[in-house]
This record gives C-alpha cells, sequence and structure tokens, in this order.
C-alpha cells in the first residue's frame, strides 16, 4: 500500500461544539459585561424553583422530589443557553451595524419563514452603498432603508411606485434602518417588522413575492452581499 505523504496539508479539525460555546461565550462576555450575570440568574432561578416545588409539592414522595429536581437542573442549564444565544446574537448586530449588507444579514437569518426576502437589495447607490431591501410577509411589502434616512427616503419612494406599479392593492411599509435618533436599531429589525397588521395570507404571500420577483426593474449596479453576523470576530481587548 502507498505510503501517505506526511508533507501534504492536514485539513484543519472544526472546533467542537463545547469549544464553539465557549467562544461565543467569551465574544458576547467581552462585548455584553451584563451578560454573564443574566447566565447566572437564569440558571438560579429555574433551579430553585425545582427545588421548592420539590419540598412543598411532592409531599414526601422520594420519586416526586427527585423529577421537581431533575426539571430545576434541566431548566438552569437550558436556562443560561437560551440567554447566551439571544445577548450573542445582539451584539453580533450591533458589531456589524453600519456595514453594507448588515440589513440583509438580519433578513437571512432572524426571519421567519412566514417571510419572503432576499440578502441582497434591490437598490443600491452607487456613490455612498446606501441600499434598499424588500420582504414581503403577511403585513404586505416591507421596505427597508439602509443608511441615513436624508439619503434612503428618496430611494425608498421610488421603490414604493415600483411595487404599486406591480402590485397596487398589497400595502407597502417604510422602515428605516441607519444612524438616525428616529432609525430602527438593527437588532430590532426583526421584531418591527413583525409589529405590522396582518393583512394578506400565506398564498398571498408567496404570489406576491413572486410577482414582485419576476417583474421588478434588475440592478446592474455592484450588490454588497450580507454578512454573516455568527462568523464576525470580537475585536481583541487592548
Amino acid at each position: 500500500m502507498a505510503r501517505r505523504d506526511s508533507s501534504s496539508p492536514k485539513t484543519p479539525k472544526e472546533p467542537g461544539r463545547i469549544k464553539q460555546m465557549w467562544q461565543v461565550f467569551q465574544m458576547t462576555r467581552r462585548m455584553d459585561k451584563a451578560a454573564p450575570w443574566w447566565m447566572l440568574l437564569w440558571f438560579i432561578l429555574p433551579l430553585t424553583a425545582g427545588i421548592v416545588l420539590a419540598i412543598v409539592i411532592a409531599g414526601g414522595s422520594i420519586l416526586g422530589m427527585v423529577l421537581y429536581i431533575i426539571a430545576g437542573v434541566m431548566g438552569g442549564i437550558l436556562g443560561p443557553l437560551v440567554v447566551l444565544g439571544r445577548r450573542a446574537e445582539r451584539v453580533a448586530y450591533r458589531q456589524i451595524s453600519g456595514q453594507p449588507g448588515a440589513v440583509g444579514a438580519v433578513l437571512r437569518s432572524a426571519l421567519r419563514r412566514a417571510w419572503q426576502s432576499s440578502e441582497m437589495p434591490v437598490a443600491v447607490s452607487p456613490k455612498n452603498q446606501d441600499a434598499v431591501y424588500r420582504a414581503v410577509g403577511k403585513p404586505g411589502v416591507i421596505l427597508i432603508g439602509e443608511g441615513p434616512k436624508s439619503r434612503t427616503k428618496r430611494m425608498l419612494e421610488d421603490e414604493r411606485r415600483n411595487v404599486n406599479r406591480i402590485v397596487p392593492n398589497v400595502p407597502v411599509h417604510f422602515v428605516y434602518v441607519g444612524p438616525d435618533e428616529d432609525s430602527t436599531k438593527l437588532e430590532n429589525l426583526a421584531k418591527t417588522l413583525n409589529k405590522n397588521k396582518k393583512v394578506l395570507t400565506k398564498a398571498e404571500v408567496l404570489a406576491v413575492n413572486n410577482r414582485l420577483t419576476s417583474l421588478s426593474r434588475s440592478s446592474t449596479l455592484p450588490i454588497p452581499k450580507g454578512i454573516d453576523p455568527m462568523k464576525v470576530r470580537a475585536p481583541k481587548p487592548r
């Protein structure tokens, strides 16, 4: 049998799940000082609740006490993991906030299946990389401006006219994500989109999105691809 060439480069082994979680925790802890305390709180609360229930409700039953305590321990493990995931996502969005393509990253990773959207913008300004993104859901068509409101407002109005030409009876909403005080924060974008009143069914959402995708004018401008917030590295502490 031929010997394996020892000089050939070996493919780097991916870190295990525990190591990945530790790396996420370290990144989150550096950027969000309150995260460890929230994780500790959500470890103590379920565990304490399980012990209290075991004493008060179990009524001296050994099996009942054991089950309540096990439930408390499982809750104490799950609670911090949920807190870590949410706060890590918030930290990641804060890091990419203001960068071209950040809105596309949120549309790709944070929206539910009820929404039809793309990480690619439907319009881009060649001068300053301001962009307009489109999401179609039960509230209708949401146009998201990425950049200062003073610059993206006209772009949103132009895109609204295009949408009204193709689907005239569908409501169109504006959302601004940028440096303005009244703009929506990147981490709150998904929540903001879901606050609008639902007027379309799931079938109508698919029909509207397919019609917009097939009939909308195509842009020949360079389009910045979305950023994956979970691959953003935290800056090294000084």
